[in-house]
């Protein structure tokens, strides 16, 4: 369950990184607020996939 869980959260983690690259580049953003924006999305994802797997971890108990 682990292993799979771990290929999931990589595979969110490209997806959202690729759209968040698409969306700065269309909206012509500085490379500052670009790291900023970066940071920010991967953060809410990190904490999104963590209280997940802790709720299917939970479940599965």
């Amino acid at each position: 369950m682990n292993i799979i869980f771990l290929i999931y959260g990589f595979i969110i983690f490209l997806i959202f990184n690729s759209l968040t690259h698409k969306f700065c580049i269309k909206m012509e953003m500085e490379a500052l607020k670009q790291g900023k924006m970066f940071r920010v999305i991967n953060l809410m994802i990190t904490i999104l996939l963590v209280s997940s797997y802790l709720r299917v971890m939970n479940t599965m108990v």
